[in-house]
């Protein structure tokens, strides 16, 4: 059994590279992945609403009560406009009743991102 687990974390180990993470005053822990490569092919988290400010990134994502910034992975990949995608680290298995969704949101600086810099979502849409 530990062989399996070894294993399976040097396998992750290498996918690794690129991928900072931020520990907020709040301590919640923020993951920002860059990405230079062609994109990967997951699961995307359906967004409802984004606002962008020029200064914070705002999603509203579907919630069952525990969903926060620090449940997504943020994936940002260089151009222009940079492409952001958001992808959930673990269900929000909670029971609340939510039907607003939970706004969640991230500086441009724990992003990485310049002030004012143009970004694009590439989330699906969720009504």
């Amino acid at each position: 059994m530990r062989f399996a687990a070894a294993l399976a974390a040097a396998a992750l180990l290498p996918l690794l590279g690129g991928c900072v993470i931020y520990s907020s005053e709040g301590g919640e822990k923020v993951s920002i992945v860059t990405d230079q490569g062609p994109a990967r092919a997951e699961a995307l988290e359906a967004v409802r609403k984004v606002d962008f400010d020029g200064q914070r990134l705002s999603v509203v994502v579907g919630s069952n009560g525990c969903t926060e910034a620090a449940s997504f992975e943020v994936r940002i990949r260089d151009g222009d406009p940079a492409e952001l995608t958001l992808t959930r680290r673990a269900p929000d298995l909670c029971k609340a009743l939510a039907p607003e969704g939970k706004t969640v949101s991230w500086t441009y600086e724990e992003l990485g991102l310049e002030r004012g810099q143009p970004v694009r979502v590439m989330n699906p849409v969720s009504l």
